[in-house]
């Protein structure tokens, strides 16, 4: 167990694919000492980076599923999840950013920022997660982190703050500036172990005083006190520093750090801007909801500590050795071999029997994990998003965010027994991962797999082939396509039927409209009973019925708004079933004038 909490960061890594999150994170394990040779994501040497152990990754050089490590440094303790880049994977990101404390935002220096890469701000915005930014590949020919930092800036909104500049670029980068000691850093050594410090070179000392100016100037904005020294002339590092850490717990500023990871040049710096300016659990309230308080539900504030009664959430499963792995982060107290748990959701009662904290693939037994912590527990029934707590405890944490998957294939086992593998695959795979979903067509009766992009899709079907030895015959990809409409439509739309007897009579007007702020919108503004009260859930119903399958391509209808204002009734051949249709008609005359389009994921 961590012996204080001020002493703990729980940090992700996260970037767009390929901006070297991974080759990072084997340099942060090297300088800790956690591993004692630097392996390479491309595996040149056959072995492949550390945080990489799945196979496939290997093979591909790609990060599918997120790692947790722990490393030590300047006596903090710093649990690292890596994130993958590429958008399929996205879930990955989505759960580690839901229970760390702070990130790391990794941007290649020549690509800057790019499509993941907001995608990754967003997330990263959703759980107001504090975030230092790390410009990678400085090594690298056209690198230009000046630029990604004005990026940074006006493509996602941060208050960038340059904290160093590079001494060098592309094959002449040699180190980087310091701007708040004003020092030049150097990394000798075969792998950059050493951090040799040097007065900043006479070419460079004008554009680093402005920059150092340019940097106290933003972190005057988030500290008086900095402010009023830096204009006495006595501006201290220990207040600089405390202003950046303030900016970045506030969100109010994105601390800039550069360096190249695969040339092991400034990773140390970054390490230490990790316990500087990076939140410990202490630094950020969580809130749970007290699901024993019925309809209010109401929000109940989590204690940082390791004295009070445990809340855990468990954000990650995965198929282990022993059974079912589940990864949890401990919110509020300490958990110990034996502590008895309920788990919120279905009420079960478990007694934790083996308590893992895990290094890639690898893990290592403990006694006891406190507030903050990132474990493991074996053998827990339990899906992502469960809260365990202390029996006398009614509290859920909040789930995380789960995209819809946009794309589909049919799948189809070749014999009886890739059937019963296959469906066993299927079960884990839909457990362990919310984005992936399986489901049986009604109308072809075929297995249909969603995910969130053909790679996605091909991982599982490769882990199918490969985990369960299941033969399968593929379809083509479908994607998931939706339509819209463009513009204002006016209808008027009367359904008359004639049987003998009572026949249907329903007249509908009104118009049809696009709608920005959800999928569906219906506007009652029937005046003086055109319509009679009873039917105007009718006309809802039958509207409703037209959204799942488009006349345009046959995918389902989004944002439109229904405002119907019009009508008439018939007092004996009026009902329910009239109305209905009188709505699915009157739908479809307006969609086709509507100028409907497609619209992609």
């Amino acid at each position: 167990m961590t012996s204080s909490i001020s002493q703990l960061r729980n940090i992700g890594i996260s970037a767009h694919i390929d901006s070297g999150k991974t080759t990072l994170t084997e340099r942060i394990l090297f300088y800790c000492k956690k591993i004692h040779a630097i392996h390479e994501v491309k595996g040149k040497d056959g072995v492949g980076a550390t945080m990489d152990s799945m196979e496939l990754e290997r093979e591909r050089g790609i990060t599918i599923s997120s790692a947790a490590t722990n490393v030590e440094w300047r006596d903090y303790s710093i649990n690292i999840i890596d994130t993958p880049g590429h958008v399929d994977f996205t879930i990955e990101v989505e759960r580690a950013l839901r229970v760390l404390d702070g990130a790391i935002l990794v941007l290649c220096a020549v690509g800057g920022v790019q499509s993941q890469t907001i995608t990754v701000d967003r997330q990263l915005r959703r759980y107001q997660v504090p975030k230092i930014a790390f410009i990678n590949k400085c090594d690298r020919r056209g690198a230009d982190p000046l630029k990604v930092a004005q990026q940074l800036r006006e493509r996602l909104g941060h208050q960038a703050v340059l904290m160093q500049l590079p001494l060098g670029l592309e094959d002449k980068l040699e180190g980087v500036i310091d701007l708040i000691t004003m020092r030049a850093l150097y990394f000798d050594g075969k792998s950059g172990e050493t951090v040799r410090e040097e007065a900043i070179p006479e070419n460079i000392l004008d554009q680093a005083k402005k920059a150092h100016e340019d940097m106290i100037d933003h972190l005057s904005l988030v500290s008086d006190e900095l402010a009023a020294s830096f204009l006495d002339g006595n501006a201290t590092v220990e207040q600089m520093r405390a202003a950046v850490r303030r900016g970045t717990l506030s969100l109010a500023l994105t601390p800039v750090l550069l360096g190249s990871a695969y040339k092991n040049k400034g990773i140390q710096p970054l390490l230490n801007g990790v316990v500087d300016y990076l939140p410990h659990p202490g630094d950020r309230q969580y809130l749970a909801v007290d699901v024993g308080a019925g309809a209010a539900e109401a929000a109940v504030p989590l204690l940082a500590s390791n004295e009070a009664l445990p809340v855990a959430l468990a954000f990650k499963l995965e198929d282990g050795a022993y059974g079912q792995l589940t990864y949890i982060r401990i919110y509020q107290g300490s958990i110990t071999k034996g502590t008895e748990l309920t788990n919120t959701r279905s009420g079960r009662r478990l007694k934790v029997g083996r308590l893992v904290r895990m290094h890639a693939d690898a893990m290592e037994e403990i006694e006891t994990a406190g507030c903050g912590d990132i474990v493991a527990l074996f053998g827990v029934d339990c899906h992502t998003g469960d809260t365990f707590t202390h029996a006398s405890l009614q509290l859920a944490m909040t789930s995380m965010f789960v995209p819809e998957p946009v794309i589909s294939l049919a799948i189809k086992p070749k014999d009886n027994k890739s059937t019963d593998n296959m469906s066993k695959a299927l079960n884990r795979f839909t457990k362990e991962d919310p984005t992936f979903r399986s489901f049986v067509d009604p109308e072809s009766n075929q297995t249909i797999v969603r995910g969130m992009g053909e790679l996605h899709l091909d991982i599982y079907i490769e882990r199918m082939r490969r985990e369960y030895s299941v033969e399968l015959e593929v379809g083509k990809p479908q994607v998931a396509f939706r339509e819209t409409i463009t513009c204002a439509t006016r209808f008027d739309y009367t359904h008359k039927k004639q049987t003998g007897g009572a026949g249907q009579y329903g007249r509908i007007a009104g118009v049809l409209e696009p709608n920005e702020e959800s999928d569906y919108e219906f506007v009652d503004k029937i005046k003086g009973g055109a319509i009679p009260m009873e039917f105007i859930p009718s006309c809802d119903k039958g509207f409703r019925a037209c959204l799942p399958r488009g006349t345009l391509i046959g995918f389902p209808i989004v944002g439109v708004r229904i405002t119907i204002d019009d009508g008439n009734s018939h007092p004996v051949d009026s009902s329910d079933n009239a109305f209905q249709q009188a709505g699915i008609g009157a739908f479809r005359q307006a969609y086709a004038k509507a100028k409907p389009i497609i619209l992609e994921p």
